[in-house]
């Protein structure tokens, strides 16, 4: 037998304190980071241009029973025109664990600016429905639900 030869149970104890100073030491990413507000992800999604209220007609229950499954409906305001169309379409949420919720991309050939599906909801909670021009106008409808049977809850 080569090397240092340890007592058994200080071995142990070397393998109990490594264990437990890395139980201490290491969290979660979660437990370390927050997750920026919702406000935040607007302005990053808009990338430093203003967002106006308006435009946008954000269709969702104000009280929904099951969060498992929210129809949706948003339409903007738009000629769909070669000069003047919406390019894109998105939903974020405040309180679910990923606030992606909707993200379209359109164009003239769409005819018509509105996007429609259904969605899940961890908990009661705000939403917003932005769109972005042609023109690089950035629109938005913010909306408060309130949701009796959660879904979608992440430990």
């Amino acid at each position: 037998m080569s090397g240092i030869a340890l007592p058994r149970r200080r071995m142990l104890g070397l393998g109990a304190g490594t264990a437990l100073g890395l139980a201490l030491h290491c969290r979660p990413v979660a437990a370390v980071s927050a997750a920026p507000s919702l406000r935040t992800v607007e302005l990053d999604w808009a990338g430093g241009r203003p967002i106006t209220e308006g435009r946008v007609n954000f269709e969702i229950a104000a009280l929904v029973e099951n969060g498992n499954t929210v129809p949706i409906l948003v339409k903007v305001d738009s000629p769909m025109t070669a000069a003047d169309h919406v390019q894109e379409i998105v939903v974020f949420n405040e309180k679910n664990p990923q606030r992606d919720v909707v993200r379209c991309f359109l164009g003239p050939a769409n005819g018509v600016a509105q996007v429609q599906t259904r969605i899940r909801l961890a908990t009661s909670q705000q939403l917003v429905a932005l769109a972005r021009m042609s023109d690089g106008s950035r629109w938005s409808q913010h909306v408060d639900v309130l949701v009796t049977l959660a879904a979608c809850i992440e430990p």
